[in-house]
């Protein structure tokens, strides 16, 4: 039996990957920080098939004594401080938590077992201004945030163990996955969740910032299976995880309010400067062919199908509680 530790476990994507690599049979084990109360309703229903440790980003110490623990085949990387807005409040908390933090898990895995395979959650941001249309995985970084350039500091260093120590260390670069399990501080969730609040009576409008932002918007349920075919080939490489389709902030606000029946969704949108990014990234589309070549992998859920799944579940939920 395989054994994985993930980081970020109780987020949108780790949930999704324990659930999966359950599926495939290995022992998953998660690192959750030491908080008072941690938020593990995304992982709830399958606690018991779970392995979890305390640990931080931040801790060199924590990380090494989880991994002499655990002694992983596998090590996926998805705890981040993931918010762009909170990257421009928090920028040096961001630089240590999602660049740093990274030095210190590919640290605790080559003085532990330089053989342990690591995957690196990198992500489209890093793109940022875009230098050409779609992105590949040879096109120049042009990172816009203090996210965007902290996982720019991720992704190299990944690269840098790989090629210095000879370690088995790879690189997805992630474009916008969404599910009904993202967080409410993401634009797809803000708004899926704000129509649900519309449709049922619970809210009057949805208060939004730039809508001509355009995103490759995926599921993460697909994304999660990338990440592992990455550490099952026989070398480690970096790969461009995407849809090839690009849909603006605006259609996903048309298509939210189509699913649930409300006609004229600009009577109840409203724009706030408050949500405007300080540098805006305004074209991101991610040329995959790479991921299907190499991989055999390929997106299986469409952009309507994936607004349509993240509606429902928000009008089910609310639904539920009202009893």
């Amino acid at each position: 039996m395989k054994t994985a530790l993930l980081t970020g476990i109780t987020g949108q994507d780790g949930s999704y990957l324990a659930e999966f690599l359950l599926n495939k049979g290995y022992r998953v084990c998660g690192i959750v920080r030491r908080v008072s109360l941690p938020n593990i309703s995304r992982i709830e229903h399958i606690m018991d098939k779970l392995e979890l440790f305390g640990a931080d980003l931040t801790d060199q110490a924590s990380l090494t004594s989880v991994v002499q623990k655990v002694r992983p085949d596998e090590v996926y990387n998805l705890g981040s401080q993931s918010f762009v807005k909170t990257s421009w409040e928090q920028p040096a908390l961001t630089a240590d938590v999602t660049g740093v933090g990274v030095t210190k898990i590919l640290e605790a895995i080559h003085s532990v077992d330089p053989k342990i395979k690591f995957y690196q959650a990198s992500s489209s941001e890093m793109f940022g201004k875009v230098i050409e249309i779609p992105q590949n995985e040879k096109t120049p970084f042009y990172p816009r945030s203090p996210y965007a350039v902290a996982k720019v500091y991720a992704h190299w260093i990944t690269v840098n163990y790989r090629e210095s120590y000879d370690m088995f260390t790879t690189s997805g670069m992630c474009f916008n996955h969404e599910s009904p399990r993202r967080g409410l501080e993401f634009v797809t969730r803000k708004i899926t969740d704000g129509v649900a609040r519309i449709k049922l009576g619970l809210a009057k409008d949805l208060v939004l910032g730039n809508l001509d932002a355009k995103r490759d918007w995926g599921f993460a349920g697909d994304f999660v299976e990338a990440m592992w075919l990455m550490l099952q080939q026989e070398k480690p490489s970096d790969y461009v995880i995407a849809t090839g389709e690009t849909h603006s902030i605006k259609e996903f606000l048309e298509e939210s309010f189509k699913i649930a029946g409300i006609d004229d969704w600009q009577k109840y949108v409203k724009q706030d400067a408050r949500f405007m990014r300080p540098a805006e990234v305004d074209h991101l589309i991610g040329d995959y062919s790479k991921a299907k070549k190499e991989l055999g992998w390929e997106p299986k859920v469409k952009f309507k199908e994936l607004v349509r799944m993240m509606v429902e579940a928000d009008i089910d939920k609310f639904n539920k509680n009202k009893y």
